[in-house]
């Protein structure tokens, strides 16, 4: 009876017991097909939206805050005396026969049969014909943004999603526009969007969550890269000692004399010849004894305070916003990367039918759509345990052996993940988890290292490769030559030591 607190609060854990139950029993279950794997997913997300909806009212509950449990319970439960004990039962007694006579379907109502059928519903998943209920990306809205932008350059399809997380070629004035953010938001938005629809059971939140505290400790060392506070500074500074002429500044170009010069309050414009110049005054003069005409102009605000400070700040918090979304894109396009090489196979596919072959794709793809429910009803003969293929039926058995799936390579370095077949095992060295462990280890993840999926191979090899950088250093005292009157050929060690011997 669900008229009193405590017997909704029963009720609540009741349905918490049976939605965790019923989620277990979806997921014991093999799905047929993509399909079906999707519709799984989104049946066991509603339910675990469901429980925590369920234990948010159970917090309520026990949180109490008008008395009413606390009420209840001295009322029903507090151990009455001998004189009252018959009236309490009798009064609990009418109460309970008076809600069943209001309520006549209490008594055959079952929720079990309501939380069954949630297993029969087939949910409601919105994708473009574009996307093929999830298999490719549609960025074709994104992609006439970026190509249409300041920032963008004019590409193919199948260019852009190939290089869709690179940042690296955009310059950091394009980076601080307002149509690059308002870009990024836009592809924030879609990924996180599809990554919801295609894999429902991801915590996105908590990846981001996860993300913004790596991000945040990264960004006060400078180690995001592209935006370290560290490599811009490293970029702005020259080393004056080792000019000795202007013509030689001169050569560096204008963007870096620019950028030394701003990083060291001086003015940076004029030709390249008069920055060079007003950069070499500092190699025999202190910036702090340098005339005060060479220094840019601070604009100052009506209170007296440097306007040049506060922009720097606001600056400052736009370039770590711009970064952190550029972070949390990466991150999603390792999340969507199987999604990102199918959808680049299928524009370079594309690119080579006609208008016709892609019509009677379409056709067969809509009639394989619609058969795909009778087929799910039939019975499935896989005796070799074949995957399936995206039509929901085993692989061919001379495609199976082809590929061969039936090979397990297993990589120390991923964590002792297993990989089907040589094709994924190779792809494995480019991927996130492999990166990842490389990155832990402290090696880069270079060709060297291809085929090398054990940990101890790993720092072996790169034990000798730093050996070997060593002794590839230049030695003057053994590679610098010289050459004397006669014309004989000697080292630098060897010529000195004959020269102070008189023989040459």
């Amino acid at each position: 009876m669900a008229s009193t607190v405590l017997e909704a609060t029963r009720a609540a854990h009741e349905d918490l017991e049976r939605l965790e139950r019923l989620a277990v029993r979806e997921l014991q279950r093999e799905p047929a097909n993509p399909r079906d794997r999707l519709f799984q997913s989104h049946r066991v997300r509603h339910m675990l939206d469901l429980v925590v909806s369920t234990s948010d009212k159970l917090v309520e509950i026990y949180e109490d805050k008008d008395n009413a449990r606390k009420d209840e319970i001295n009322t029903h439960l507090t151990a009455p005396t001998q004189s009252g004990l018959f009236s309490k039962y009798y009064e609990r007694l009418k109460e309970i026969r008076e809600y069943h006579r209001r309520n006549l379907s209490a008594r055959f109502v079952s929720t079990t049969d309501d939380f069954e059928e949630l297993l029969k519903v087939e949910p409601v998943i919105e994708f473009t014909g574009e996307e093929t209920f999830g298999r490719y990306l549609d960025l074709h809205e994104l992609y006439n943004e970026f190509i249409n932008s300041k920032f963008g350059t004019p590409m193919e399809y199948s260019a852009y999603v190939g290089c869709f997380s690179q940042t690296d070629k955009i310059s950091h004035s394009h980076k601080a526009t307002r149509q690059y953010r308002e870009y990024l938001e836009h592809v924030l938005e879609y990924l996180t969007s599809f990554l919801y629809r295609t894999e429902p059971l991801q915590d996105i939140e908590k990846i981001f969550l996860k993300l913004e505290s790596e991000f945040e400790e990264r960004w006060a060392n400078g180690e995001i890269p592209g935006w370290g506070n560290k490599g811009t500074e490293k970029e702005s500074e020259i080393d004056l000692d080792y000019y000795s002429t202007v013509e030689e500044l001169v050569e560096l170009g204008p963007e870096k004399l620019k950028q030394a010069l701003a990083a060291r309050g001086l003015k940076s414009g004029g030709t390249v010849q008069q920055r060079a110049e007003r950069l070499f005054l500092l190699k025999h003069t202190p910036l702090e004894q340098l005339d005060r005409k060479h220094f840019a102009k601070v604009p100052r605000t009506k209170d007296g305070s440097n306007t040049s400070s506060n922009d720097n700040n606001v600056k400052d918090d736009t370039k770590k916003e711009i970064a952190l979304m550029e972070v949390k894109m990466r991150r999603l396009c390792e999340l969507l990367d199987e999604a990102f090489v199918r959808t680049k196979e299928n524009a370079e596919k594309k690119l080579t039918l006609t208008y016709e072959e892609m019509e009677a794709e379409r056709e067969e793809e809509e009639v394989q759509a619609d058969t795909e429910s009778d087929d799910e009803e039939q019975q499935i003969y896989n005796p070799l345990k074949l995957p399936m293929g995206w039509d929901g039926k085993p692989i061919p058995y001379w495609l199976y052996k082809l590929h061969g799936l039936g090979q397990e390579f297993k990589c120390e370095i991923c964590g002792n993940h297993s990989y089907w077949g040589r094709r994924a095992y190779e792809r494995h060295f480019k991927e996130w988890r492999h990166q990842h462990g490389m990155r832990c280890l402290g090696i880069p993840n270079t060709k060297n290292f291809n085929e090398i999926t054990s940990i101890d191979e790993a720092k072996a090899l790169w034990e000798k490769i730093q050996a070997r950088q060593g002794v590839n250093k230049w030695r003057p005292d053994l590679e610098e030559e010289y050459e004397d009157q006669e014309g004989n050929i000697y080292n630098k060690k060897t010529y000195t030591d004959l020269q102070r011997q008189g023989l040459i």
